[in-house]
């Protein structure tokens, strides 16, 4: 991948990185606790940010969502598993786990992506590199949940690797759905469809969100980073290979362990989040490198 397209990549990662801790910072202002609260306050910030974007869309291109129609099943599964699934689990795991480990495990989607991509693409075939980068992708997750007691593994943890598996399936959906619709408007699409069914289901669940004037710029910092986050990952998958991109995304913890030191001033001087992070990019960048060898023996 060429310089001048992974600026763009990297700021999403800097946008997405900053999130894990501003996220965790505003459930803990607003009293975020229940299953309810959490689908709620998820379901807020993607109902805001979709109805945004689509604004913003519909402003920009109005034909734009005629285009919509033709691919509506694969862009609101994408809303499905990258909003309403990935966040569902995502924030219920933030009330559990430091959001900088929760970053570090949640590069698990990623390494399964470059691994087993023949999943989706039978052109790409399953290498003994692939197989390895996965063993050391696992081990990495390993490594973030040792401790002096031994191996920890919880529900928060669980929780992570489901949030991590929905993001590989919802940017498979996505890259179907962004052949014919721009990624502006399929970010809109997909994530007031899945704000909208996150704050249904809250509201049953008698969740509740208590946001104060004063404190009222967290949320529209998390609305920020998010719309312009969205829009331009899109954008990016729209023209680029998924495999690549998912290199890039580890740079996402890199950008969580800086900001959630910065913002919430949590302990990220672990020698275990080192050793684990060293270990899965390596599986990945193991994996990638199997990746560009095929291609090269083909041509």
């Amino acid at each position: 991948m060429k310089a001048k397209n992974l600026v763009a990549p990297l700021f999403v990662m800097l946008l997405w990185g900053s999130l894990f801790p501003l996220v965790k910072l505003g459930m803990n202002t607003y009293g975020v606790k229940s299953l309810g609260d959490i689908l709620l306050f998820a379901g807020l910030r993607f109902a805001v940010c979709g109805a945004v974007i689509c604004l913003f869309a519909l402003a920009r291109d109005r034909s734009s969502y005629k285009e919509v129609k033709h691919s509506i099943w694969p862009t609101l599964l994408s809303g499905l598993f990258a909003v309403v699934l990935h966040y569902g689990f995502t924030y219920s795991a933030l009330t559990l786990c430091d959001s900088s480990k929760t970053a570090l495990i949640k590069q698990v989607g990623a390494l399964f992506y470059v691994c087993f991509s023949f999943v989706f693409f039978r052109e790409d075939r399953p290498t003994w590199q692939k197989l390895l980068g996965a063993a050391l992708g696992f081990l990495g997750i390993a490594a973030v949940n040792w401790n002096k007691t031994g191996f920890s593994f919880g529900l928060g943890e669980f929780l992570v690797v489901c949030a991590s598996f929905c993001t590989v399936f919802s940017n498979v959906a996505g890259k179907n759905a962004l052949k014919k619709v721009p990624p502006v408007t399929m970010t809109g699409v997909s994530q007031l469809f899945g704000g909208a069914l996150l704050l249904a289901i809250g509201f049953a669940l008698g969740g509740k969100v208590r946001i104060s004037f004063e404190k009222s710029y967290i949320f529209a910092l998390i609305c920020i980073a998010s719309v312009i986050s969205y829009c331009l990952w899109f954008g990016a998958v729209k023209k680029g290979e998924l495999s690549k991109l998912f290199i890039i995304k580890f740079a996402e913890p890199v950008f969580a362990c800086i900001f959630s030191a910065i913002v919430i001033g949590e302990n990220v001087l672990k020698i275990q989040y080192l050793v684990g992070f060293l270990l899965i990019c390596f599986g990945i960048l193991l994996s990638e490198l199997s990746s560009g060898l095929e291609k090269t023996l083909k041509k």
